[in-house]
């Protein structure tokens, strides 16, 4: 269950909330005067649900320099937004349904690079769980209209997910989930090493884990289902986190230690 947000915010791990950037041409109400600046975009239901959870989001803009950022951070979410760049699996576009964005893909895997070398957790969500197939060699289908219920309300439910046994996603939500969908592209070749943990009825890769590892991609998105505030992928992600902050504070405490050694 998350944890109430009376938290003393000093106390809370810091989780990093990668978001997207797009010219202000692009963006509704902005004056004409704003359209060739760059606008970072943040949606704040991600923010809401690390929060509910426990967590302090930190946004993180696509100019910061992944490893100093990640130094810093105690958890990752990497979250929705546009297709990945197909060249990434080796592939030729299929859709240009939502254009790619390289400059984000080229941070999110940075940022990823270092997360995994400092073992953070990391919730990957919807595009964020392709990314994570799709950098350690997995790859996509690139259009799967039947999926992209973009007309449903965001926090209605559309499907039923199996959940498989044995997994850490089955510790955390049991035999099923009931989830919306909000996707038109979704995981064909899962990347070696990864597990799948849920399922559509027709069969598609909804959530996929690393074993070993406290790294979760799924293809729903919890942050905008009723129950945020008990979400348990959240909850998962903060307390793990909560364990890399211990961890991080340790290391601080052991290098000043070091550095104040008595005869020195």
């Amino acid at each position: 269950m998350a944890e109430p947000t009376t938290v003393d915010d000093h106390a809370r791990p810091l989780i990093g909330v990668v978001g997207r950037r797009k010219q202000g041409s692009k963006v509704v109400d902005l004056p004409e005067t704003l359209a060739a600046i760059d606008i970072d975009l943040f949606f704040a239901d991600y923010a809401r649900g690390v929060i509910e959870a426990g967590g302090l989001p930190v946004y993180l803009p696509l100019d910061v320099e992944p490893s100093a950022v990640v130094s810093r951070l105690d958890g990752i979410v990497l979250t929705g937004g546009a297709d990945l760049d197909p060249t990434l699996w080796g592939a030729g576009s299929e859709t240009e349904r939502f254009p790619p964005e390289p400059s984000r893909d080229r941070f999110e895997l940075a940022v990823m690079e270092h997360a995994e070398q400092r073992r953070l957790p990391v919730l990957g969500i919807c595009r964020g769980m392709q990314l994570l197939n799709v950098r350690d060699g997995g790859s996509l289908h690139q259009d799967v209209p039947e999926h992209a219920r973009f007309d449903d309300a965001t926090g209605s439910v559309a499907h039923e997910l199996v959940v498989t046994p044995g997994t850490l996603l089955h510790r955390l939500c049991g035999d099923r989930l009931y989830v919306n969908s909000l996707h038109h592209q979704t995981v064909d070749r899962v990347a070696a090493g990864w597990v799948v943990s849920a399922t559509a009825s027709d069969g598609t890769v909804e959530a996929i884990e690393l074993p070993g590892l406290a790294v979760i991609g799924i293809q729903w998105h919890p942050e905008m289902l009723p129950g945020r505030a008990h979400d348990p992928l959240f909850g998962w992600l903060v307390r793990e986190a909560r364990e890399a902050q211990a961890h991080r504070s340790w290391g601080r405490t052991m290098r000043s230690t070091e550095m104040s050694w008595p005869g020195d």
